[in-house]
C-alpha cells in the first residue's frame, strides 16, 4: 500500500488536493491518499495554545504519518511552503517516509525560515521588517484573485478554480514563516523527487546545468536516489492540470524520473564545450574582476564589454570569465580590431542582481579607464540571465554608450524571481533607450518561459520605434554556440559582431 501524504502551501489547505486525490484514489486500493490539515489553516488552534508556528506544522505532518499503519509506504508531498513543515516531520520519521517530492518549491536548508523562500522580493523584505518588529505575533493576509502571482505564476488554472483557492484562502501565521527549519540530516538518505512546474521557472535542463557548474552544495541533485519530472504548468499544478500531477506522483513512487548527470562525469557540461569560431589565441590581461584581451594598436581602441549569465552558482569552477563562449567572444571582437573584455559578477542568486549591477559597473569603469581602450565607444553584451542587467543602461544610456547588444537573453523577469517591480525589466527599460542601436540574437527553440520575455521586448522596442536589429537563429536553442551546428551559429555571431563593432565605429 502507497499512502501519499500532501501537505500544501501558503494560505491553502487539504482542501487544494481535492482534484488530485481523486485521480490518484482512481489507481485502485493500492492508494491511499492523506492531505494534511494545517492549525490556523484547515483547523483552528486549540484554546490557550501558542501561537501557530512552524513546529505546529511539523506536529500535523507528524500525526498524519504517525496514523499510517507500519506496512505501508509513505510518499511526503510538499508544495510550496508545505515542504517546510514535510522535512521537519521526515527528519523526525526518517525510516517511516520511503520517499520526499519537492512539488515546485526550493530546498528548505537547516537553519532558515519560510520566509526566505517568498518569491516577490519587495514582499520578502516588508515580511522581514515585520518580523524583526513584532516577532511571531499576527498573520499574513491572503492574496486578493488578481495577487497570486505574487506567490507563484497562475499560468494554466481556470477561473473558476483560481475564485475557489481565493475564497477558501486562509491568513498565513507568520510564525510559520519566521521560525527557522530545524533539521539533523536524518532524512538525507531519503529518496527525493522534484517535479518542476516550468511555467514558474527551471526545467530539468536548467537545473542540469546547475550541477554542471561544479558547486558542491548543488552535488546532491545527482545522487542516484533523487529523480525530476517536469510539468507544463505554473505554480499551482494541483489546480491546473491534477490528472497530470497524480500520474507523476505515481511515477515517483514506483522510482521513475528523469536522473541528473554528476558534475565531471560524461560529456563535456554545455558551458565549457568549446567555441564554434576559429578565433586567434589572444592572451588576457587580468585587471581585478575583468579579463581584457586587446589586439596591437597604437592608438586606443574601442571595446565590448561581455556579461555572462546566471544564476551561477558562487562555488563554480572555472569561473564564467574563463567560459570557452566568453573567452571566443572576446578573442572574436580583438579579431575585428576592437577589444573584448570578460568579468565575473557576483549573481549567485536571483536576490542578487542589485550586487551584480554594482559588479558590471564597475567592471565598465575599469575598463573605460584602461588606456588602450577608448573609453567613449563601448558596447556591452549581455548573455542569458545576465539580460536583466541590461535595463540600467537602456534606460538611461551614457553617451560612451554605443551599442548593447544581447544572445538568447532573459528581457524581463521570469515569474517565480520576485522581480517584477523592480528595475531589472529590459523590456520596460527599452522606452528609454532612445537612438542608441540594440542587437538580439533570438533562439527559436527558446524556453517559452524565455521566449515571452523576448517578444515582450521585441514588442516593446517596436512601439517606441528604437533601434533594434534582431539575429534570427530558427533553429537555435538557448546557449546556441556550444549546442547546435556551427554552420548555423557562425554566420549569426559574426553578423552580429560585424553590427556591433560597426556602431562602435560609426
Amino acid at each position: 500500500m502507497t499512502v501519499f501524504i500532501m501537505v500544501a502551501g501558503l494560505f491553502t489547505g487539504a482542501h487544494v488536493w481535492r482534484e488530485t486525490a481523486a485521480r490518484l484514489a482512481e489507481a485502485g486500493s493500492g492508494v491511499q491518499v492523506h492531505p494534511v490539515a494545517l492549525t490556523g489553516l484547515d483547523a483552528a488552534a486549540a484554546a490557550g495554545s501558542p501561537p501557530v508556528d512552524l513546529e505546529t506544522h511539523v506536529q500535523d505532518v507528524l500525526a498524519a504519518i504517525d496514523a499510517v499503519d507500519p506496512g505501508h509506504e509513505i510518499v511526503l508531498v510538499g508544495h510550496d511552503y508545505g515542504i517546510h513543515p514535510a522535512l521537519g516531520a521526515a527528519d523526525q520519521r526518517a525510516r517511516r517516509v520511503a520517499r520526499i517530492v519537492y512539488l515546485d518549491c526550493a530546498m528548505p536548508r537547516n537553519g532558515v525560515p519560510a520566509l526566505a523562500a517568498v518569491p516577490d522580493q519587495e514582499l520578502r523584505g516588508q515580511l522581514a521588517e515585520r518580523a524583526r518588529l513584532t516577532g511571531r505575533e499576527g498573520e499574513l493576509a491572503p492574496p486578493a484573485r488578481d495577487e497570486w502571482a505574487r506567490w507563484g505564476s497562475t499560468a494554466g488554472v481556470p477561473d473558476a478554480a483560481l475564485d475557489r483557492l481565493t475564497a477558501l484562502a486562509a491568513p498565513q501565521p507568520m510564525g510559520t514563516l519566521v521560525q527557522p527549519l530545524r533539521l539533523t540530516g536524518a532524512a538525507t538518505a531519503v529518496s527525493v523527487t522534484g517535479v518542476l512546474c516550468t511555467r514558474n521557472g527551471a526545467g530539468i535542463d536548467l537545473v542540469q546545468q546547475l550541477v554542471d557548474l561544479g558547486d558542491p552544495a548543488l552535488a546532491v541533485l545527482a545522487e542516484p536516489q533523487v529523480g525530476f519530472f517536469e510539468l507544463p504548468t505554473g505554480h499551482w499544478p494541483m489546480l491546473s492540470c491534477p490528472a497530470a500531477l497524480a500520474d507523476v506522483l505515481l511515477r515517483a513512487s514506483a522510482g521513475e524520473g528523469h536522473r541528473l548527470r554528476p558534475a565531471g562525469s560524461g560529456a563535456t557540461p554545455t558551458h565549457l564545450r568549446p567555441f564554434p569560431v576559429d578565433v586567434p589565441e589572444l592572451p588576457r590581461d587580468r585587471r581585478g574582476h575583468v579579463d581584457l584581451y586587446v589586439p596591437d594598436s597604437e592608438e586606443p581602441l574601442p571595446a565590448v564589454v561581455f556579461v555572462h549569465g546566471g544564476p551561477v552558482p558562487a562555488g563554480a569552477r572555472p569561473t564564467p570569465r574563463e567560459w570557452p563562449t566568453l573567452v571566443g567572444h572576446a578573442r572574436l571582437a580583438a579579431a575585428e580590431g576592437v577589444a573584448g573584455a570578460t568579468l565575473d559578477h557576483r549573481l549567485h542568486d536571483v536576490a542578487d542582481y542589485e550586487r551584480a549591477a554594482a559588479d558590471v559597473a564597475a567592471a565598465v569603469d575599469l575598463v573605460r579607464a584602461d588606456p588602450r581602450v577608448d573609453g567613449d565607444r563601448v558596447a556591452l553584451w549581455f548573455f542569458s540571465g545576465g539580460g536583466p542587467l541590461s535595463a540600467d543602461w537602456l534606460a538611461e544610456p551614457p553617451a560612451w554608450l554605443r551599442c548593447v547588444a544581447a544572445s538568447y537573453p532573459i528581457l524581463a523577469p521570469l515569474p517565480n524571481w520576485g522581480l517584477a517591480g523592480s528595475r531589472f525589466h529590459p523590456a520596460r527599460a527599452v522606452a528609454g533607450a532612445g537612438s542608441l542601436p540594440l542587437v538580439l540574437l533570438r533562439a527559436g527553440l527558446e524556453s517559452p518561459e524565455i521566449a515571452a520575455t523576448v517578444e515582450a521586448f521585441v514588442t516593446a522596442a517596436e512601439a517606441c520605434a528604437a533601434r533594434l536589429e534582431v539575429v534570427d537563429l530558427p533553429r537555435g536553442h538557448h546557449a546556441f554556440e556550444t549546442i547546435d551546428p556551427p554552420e548555423d551559429t557562425v554566420p549569426a555571431l559574426r553578423r552580429a559582431m560585424a553590427a556591433v563593432v560597426t556602431h562602435l565605429r560609426s
